[in-house]
Formats: C-alpha cells, sequence, structure tokens
C-alpha cells in the first residue's frame, strides 16, 4: 500500500510539472476580440496593436512622432493614460520588463546582458520563444506564423522596455529590437512602445497543482502512519 501511495504522488507531481512545462510552449491565442494576445507561457496579455498609439494616443499627442516613436518618459506617460482611461477595462498596462542579469543573453559586460538570444526579458520570450524568430532577423522575415496575431510591427526597429539601467537609471533604459538585439540606450531617444498587463493563472494550473500537492502530503501522513 505504501508503495502504491507513493506512486500515486510521483504520477501526480509528473503530471503537474509536464502541465506547466506544456504551458511554457503554448501557443499564442488571440483575446478581448482580436485587440490582444494572451501569451499563456509568459502569463501576459500584449496589445495586438503593435503601434497602437498612431490610433490611440489617449490624449498624449504633443510629445509623439508621426510614426509613433516616443521618449521613455512620454511611453510611460501613454501607459499611464492607457490605464486612466480603463483601456479594454483594465488598469493595470505597463511597459514590457527586461531580466537583469540574463545568462541567455549573447554578451555579458559593464552594460550588462545584452545582444542577441536574449530569452530572459518579456519581450525577447515572446520575440524567441513564442513567435520563433531567430537572432540578428527581423521578426517579419522569420516566424512561426504567429506574428498574424500582431498588427503593425515596425520592420528592424525597438521598443522601449519599462527597466531602466541600474548603473544610471536617471537617463537610460533598456530595449529591445524586431531583429532580437537587447540593449540599453538614453531614455532621450525616439523608440516604439506597448504595454502588456499581467493575466490571472488559469483553474487548471491550479487544480493539477493542487491534486499533485494533496497526494504528496496524504502519502506523508500515509507513511507516518506505517511507522506509527
Amino acid at each position: 500500500m505504501k508503495n502504491t501511495f507513493s506512486r500515486m504522488a510521483v504520477v501526480a507531481l509528473t503530471l503537474w510539472l509536464g502541465f506547466a512545462a506544456g504551458a511554457a510552449n503554448a501557443d499564442l491565442t488571440a483575446a478581448d476580440g482580436g485587440l490582444t494576445v494572451y501569451d499563456k507561457g509568459a502569463n501576459l496579455y500584449w496589445l495586438a496593436d503593435a503601434n497602437l498609439v498612431l490610433s490611440n494616443n489617449f490624449g498624449v499627442i504633443s510629445s509623439i512622432r508621426g510614426d509613433g516613436t516616443m521618449q521613455w518618459r512620454d511611453a510611460q506617460s501613454w501607459i499611464a493614460a492607457m490605464d486612466k482611461a480603463n483601456y479594454l477595462g483594465y488598469n493595470d498596462w505597463r511597459l514590457p520588463t527586461t531580466l537583469q542579469p540574463d545568462l541567455t543573453c549573447g554578451v555579458q559586460n559593464s552594460l550588462g546582458s545584452t545582444g542577441l538570444s536574449c530569452t530572459g526579458s518579456e519581450m525577447g520570450n515572446l520575440f524567441y520563444n513564442e513567435l520563433g524568430g531567430a537572432a540578428g532577423i527581423p521578426i517579419q522575415t522569420q516566424n512561426n506564423g504567429k506574428l498574424a496575431l500582431f498588427q503593425n510591427v515596425p520592420y528592424s526597429r525597438s521598443y522601449w522596455s519599462g527597466t531602466e539601467w541600474a548603473t544610471y537609471s536617471d537617463g537610460y533604459a533598456w530595449y529591445f529590437g524586431t531583429n532580437g538585439y537587447q540593449n540599453v540606450t538614453g531614455k532621450f531617444d525616439w523608440l516604439y512602445a506597448t504595454a502588456v498587463r499581467p493575466a490571472v493563472p488559469e483553474p487548471e494550473t491550479y487544480a493539477m497543482l493542487l491534486a499533485g500537492l494533496g497526494l504528496l502530503g496524504f502519502t506523508a501522513w500515509r507513511r507516518k502512519q506505517n511507522l506509527g
């Protein structure tokens, strides 16, 4: 009996780990009537319009160029205005973040983790893992077909990250390019901006975790009873 319950616990835990791994590699899906894209691996919603500011600036107009680029502080202002407007019924929008340090990056130097192949950042994960992008190649040139969920993605241009450069946070922030390149630049530079918002974990994720933990707990209880 003891071995039976142990095996059940192992099976439950294995199933949950397999489920979690599958979720991390799940496809992107359209949400909010096609206005957002749900990234199940990162558990985030992305704006489907990668240059939404051109059609909806939320009143932030004087500091945005005609192609949609803006300085870092104006990108933050645009996000704040989006939240104030409760866009799509949500007020927790933000710029994507950049993981530092990120050992997946091709370059580790005094700036931090830079260069190509950075998958630790939210934009890097989207580019390489979810969209099938290749290092140094514009995403329009090579992708897995899921790019069709997005509109108005600029060709080989860069997007602001909400993460400031720790060495000089007053003047510099991170960015990620649509060719898979990550680095820091001055906040006065003119880059594109998009927004993400967190998603609530799906019920089946909790169900599988609770099932696994429940069986592990029951196994521990049975072992204690047998020893007693």
